[in-house]
């Protein structure tokens, strides 16, 4: 069945290269190549100023089994788009679909009307119709493309980006692989909507169970005593419910190949190879190691960083991490593309020759929420055990930890969360009393945690009591493991960014959520239904905050723009696209509003965006007043 499987891609990927109009200029490099039996090229390439691509249903295989998908130019992921600093670009796109489609070019600096945002930016590409996309390219790095369509990037609309730059590249490498990370679902993505609607935690097929109090559960890398599991029972919330979409359902791809397919990247002993990490998936995030071979990332979201070695990396989605690899044994290594919730994986070979493989890891245990994740990161817990919480509902918190959109920088201290939350719970009794916690009277919905313009009705199941800066935290699940792990601490940009100015005022967001009913939001509001625009001057150097509230992790997008992401390391703030705010948690970044135009801004798991956690940003000419116009 796998040499069918390979034999149609090799057809489908050769009609894609040889393909007359479709914009491939030369033939594939070396470094294209796939190590994948019967494979003319696992990414077909396209260059040049002009690219055609044509969109279209297809049928897609993996692990023996065919479904539909919607693909560009025939190919699941979409053809690598290979471009040059200072080059200008057409790329025409053909849209033979019933429906309208669109692409946006993540991570692109670009004017906002070819963005690709239907709605926001243009008016998308209609059903049986072409558009032209053209803009300079004035950037370098890895990137990627996507539908902005509906779901239809879950089903296959979506494809890498590399920009080489016009200068030397400061990151030298004999050989490089592009690495695209996805999920794949035979289920239609609207079916999977419907189901995440009806029970939240649909797909979670690895609850903690009564047995698990009994004689522990393997599955799960710490076991609740049940003081704790009443506690998280009596707030109706699931300390497993890590990703809303699983491997129940998932089958994770690398280079559109499941795991038992094992795509292979080759390498001589002693190369440098350069990994071109790219999370194109849906809802996925990944944790990525190569057992035995240490990596040393160079790069994150397009943008040059100084090295830093590692040994396992957390991917959230739409981020990009380059890292160089050099193997100098003569023998084969395992890939690891491990969900986050340990529901599965996929992995890949990096091998010297083809048919080599490596032993693969099995799936480590699940991780399961903790305090921290609840928004209680700030508290003191050392006597959690014998706290008496019926009377919290009552507690005078305070204000968030950061501060109002018009307070001023000075002074300010985003790691500290709720102050009067922490005052009041250092007076409260902390002594061994009784084993179970009593949170019958804990208000998970304390609106005196937000602001006024928060809307905290039945979108809204809980607001973090005690925030705080989390990037600088080990990604969950990974807080215990005995290896090196990167965090966004260790990112320091190579070069410094371009503005150097103190923001002159601070922009609270709070993601908002109700897990169970799989409603998402921006400060309690949907885009449709009356958000108010986040409005920006521009050129103005602001400090926004993301202040999550869920007990999930969003990777938060802007369009159009890069970002300082605050971490107050003498190397200075890593410079991104999109930051993952892990539960509970705070993160900080610094804006140059310096591209005029309406821009999106939403989290990039795909049904959170669909469900409503997006806004737009448009930045306008400062007026008269000194204000966005």
């Amino acid at each position: 069945m796998n040499e069918l499987v390979l034999g149609r891609r090799a057809l489908l990927r050769a009609a894609a290269v040889s393909g007359a109009g479709l914009g491939l200029a030369h033939a594939l490099p070396a470094w294209a190549q796939t190590g994948s039996p019967g494979l003319l090229s696992t990414l077909p390439t396209l260059t040049g100023e002009d690219i055609r691509l044509r969109v279209a249903h297809s049928p897609f295989t993996v692990g023996g089994r065919t479904g539909h998908a919607i693909t560009l130019n025939g190919v699941l992921p979409a053809p690598l788009i290979r471009l040059k600093e200072g080059q200008n670009v057409r790329i025409h796109v053909e849209n033979t679909l019933d429906e309208d489609t669109s692409i946006h070019w993540h991570g692109f600096i670009l004017p906002f009307h070819m963005d690709g945002v239907p709605g926001i930016s243009f008016p998308g590409i209609l059903a049986k119709s072409s558009f032209t996309y053209e803009f300079p390219v004035v950037q370098n790095g890895t990137y990627w493309y996507h539908s902005h369509s509906g779901l239809q990037e879950q089903l296959g609309h979506y494809g890498p980006i590399i920009i080489d730059p016009k200068e030397p590249d400061p990151v030298a490498y004999d050989r490089e692989h592009v690495i695209v990370l996805s999920d794949w679902t035979f289920m239609h993505p609207h079916t999977v909507m419907a189901k995440l609607k009806q029970q939240g935690g649909y797909f979670n097929r690895q609850r903690q169970t009564l047995a698990g109090l009994i004689g522990g559960e393997e599955g799960l890398a710490r076991t609740m005593p049940l003081s704790e599991r009443l506690m998280w029972g009596e707030m109706r919330m699931d300390p497993t419910d890590i990703s809303d979409v699983t491997g129940s359902t998932y089958t994770f791809l690398i280079n559109g190949h499941g795991p038992a397919e094992n795509w292979t990247g080759l390498f001589r002993p002693g190369e440098r190879v350069r990994l071109r990490f790219i999370n194109a998936s849906a809802m996925t995030i990944f944790n990525i190691r190569i057992p035995g071979l240490p990596m040393t990332i160079v790069n994150a979201d397009g943008q040059n960083v100084r090295p830093v070695e590692t040994d396992e990396f957390q991917i959230s989605v739409a981020e990009t991490y380059d890292a160089i690899v050099t193997p100098t044994e003569d023998k084969a290594f395992t890939l690891v593309a491990e969900a986050i919730d340990r529901s599965g994986m996929s992995r890949a070979t990096l091998a010297p020759r083809m048919g080599m493989q490596a032993p693969v890891p099995p799936l480590r245990a699940k991780p399961v929420l903790s305090m921290k994740d609840m928004g209680m990161g700030g508290m003191d817990h050392s006597g959690m055990s014998g706290m008496d919480h019926g009377s919290m509902g009552g507690m005078d918190h305070g204000t968030s930890g950061a501060t109002s959109s018009s307070g001023s920088m000075a002074g300010m201290d985003h790691g500290a969360g709720s102050t009067a939350a922490q005052e009041t719970m250092a007076g409260m009794d902390h002594g061994a009393g009784t084993a179970a916690m009593d949170m019958s009277g804990m208000n998970m919905r304390d609106k005196s945690l937000v602001p006024p313009n928060v809307k905290v009705g039945v979108g809204v199941d809980s607001i973090a009591m005690s925030p705080v800066d989390r990037t600088g935290d080990r990604p969950l699940g990974l807080e215990e493991v005995e290896h090196r792990v990167l965090t966004y601490h260790q990112l320091s940009p190579l070069t410094p960014f371009h503005d150097t100015r103190a923001p002159t005022r601070s922009v609270d967001i709070h993601l908002t959520g109700n897990m169970e009913r799989f409603m998402w939001s921006f400060d309690g509001k949907k885009l449709n239904e009356g958000a108010e625009p986040i409005r920006f001057a521009r050129n103005e150097r602001v400090r926004v905050n993301l202040i999550n509230d869920s007990m999930m992790s969003h990777p938060i997008h802007i369009h159009g723009h890069f970002f300082e992401v605050v971490t107050g390391m003498p190397g200075g703030n890593p410079v991104k696209h999109t930051v993952n705010v892990m539960p509970g948690g705070i993160a900080s970044f610094n804006l140059t509003a310096d591209a005029p135009g309406d821009w999106a801004f939403h989290c990039h798991l795909l049904f959170h965006m669909h469900a409503g956690m997006m806004n737009v940003v448009k930045v306008r000419p400062m007026d008269d007043a000194g204000e966005a116009a």
